[in-house]
Order: C-alpha cells, then sequence, then structure tokens
C-alpha cells in the first residue's frame, strides 16, 4: 500500500525475482494503496458490485471489509488452480491508521486474514508496522502490541544505540514466540548486526563486524 509498483517491482528484478512475470501467471496480486486512493477521490465513480478495496476513505463506511474481501477473493483458487502456502504481505499496515481507519478497525482487518490465510488455506501473513519507544501515538502502539502478541515471529529492526557507523547500519531482533504454543516456554531471541550494501545485505553477529575484525 505504502510503495508503487514500480518500486516495488524494480528491486525484487535486480535480486533475481520478477514480481511483472509473477503477476502475468497468477502467482501475485498487487494492490497499489496510493493509486486506488487516487481513483477513488478523484476518479471514475465506483462500478457495480466492484467497490474500492480502500472504500473507507469515502466515509461511506468505517471498517475495512472492502479491503478483506479483496484479499479473500485474490487468494481464491480459481478452477483448476490450487494455492499452496499463500502469503499475504501487508506494506505497510501503518499507512492505514494514517489514512483515518480506526485500530479496531485494523486489528479486525488483520484478524480475519489469519483466519482466512493461516487457519483455511495454511498460508503466512507478513506484516510491517512501524514504531518507536518515545512515540505518543497511542493508537498505533495499541495495533504494535497487538500484533506482537499475536504474532508467531517477530523481526524488529532498528538502528544502533551508539548511533551512526559506516560498517554497522544497525540490529535487527529474532524473536521465535514459543510462549505462544506453549505457556511454560519461554521466548527465542536472537540479535544480529547488519550492513546495507548496494544489492545486499549483509547479517553477523555483534561484535563481528569488519570495523572490529
Amino acid at each position: 500500500m505504502a510503495a508503487s509498483w514500480c518500486t516495488t517491482s524494480s528491486p525484487s528484478t535486480s535480486e533475481g525475482v520478477s514480481l511483472a512475470a509473477a503477476k502475468e501467471r497468477g502467482q501475485l496480486v498487487f494492490l497499489e494503496g496510493l493509486k486506488s486512493c487516487l481513483d477513488l477521490l478523484f476518479g471514475e465513480e465506483e462500478q457495480p458490485g466492484q467497490p474500492s478495496p480502500l472504500q473507507f476513505l469515502s466515509g461511506s463506511t468505517s471498517d475495512l471489509r472492502a479491503l478483506f474481501d479483496f484479499v479473500r477473493v485474490s487468494l481464491t483458487p480459481a478452477d483448476g488452480d490450487s494455492w499452496k502456502g499463500p502469503v499475504l504481505l501487508v506494506d505497510d499496515l501503518s499507512v492505514l491508521l494514517s489514512l483515518g481507519a480506526a485500530p479496531v478497525a485494523v486489528l479486525d482487518f488483520i484478524h480475519y486474514c489469519r483466519v482466512s490465510v493461516c487457519c483455511q488455506l495454511k498460508g503466512n501473513v507478513v506484516v510491517l508496522v512501524h514504531s518507536n519507544e518515545d512515540s505518543e501515538d497511542e493508537e498505533n502502539e495499541l495495533v504494535v502490541n497487538s500484533l506482537c502478541h499475536h504474532s508467531d515471529l517477530i523481526l524488529w529492526a532498528e538502528g544502533l544505540a551508539t548511533g551512526f557507523c559506516k560498517d554497522v547500519h544497525g540490529q535487527i531482533k529474532i524473536i521465535k514466540r514459543l510462549s505462544l504454543r506453549q505457556a511454560a516456554e519461554q521466548d527465542l531471541v536472537q540479535i544480529y548486526q547488519y550492513k546495507i550494501q548496494d544489492r545486499n545485505v549483509t547479517f553477523f553477529a555483534r561484535g563481528l563486524s569488519a570495523a572490529v575484525l
């Protein structure tokens, strides 16, 4: 939702993954949020029976049912086809809050997506959100905390507490929510540092950057 098709497609192509080819084969359905917003606010009237996925922007409804219906229909296998482990990528969920969607509506949307994709289709839901310890955006923090509570795996990327370093651009915390399945289990936490390069990202254990070695 936050990026255009061109912006998303170009870097993936350079990494050897052609999203355009996947889209032509019917393996990828892409909702370009900015284009959908402009079409809804300044474009032609909606076709009967084909509401905009971002219909809540028009003020005619306060929920995200139309957006979920778009996801559900997009992931419904056509005759003769079968989805094997579909993945729903939401980039990024914070945009919905910025556009005026209520936190409850956003959480309801994710809940129904999890039921449809994870439980019924045996796939996965991957969601990007932004958070800050000093943030005063209570609605965003409510959504972030709820997502963390229900997630099986959390990837938390952040900058270095010591500031900028040319050999280390940040660190990523990988949290495997073992306690989500077994209450007696403790979550497994792994921390790596990373450096963003031209067409690659290098990960390494803390203290093992090129500057140290």
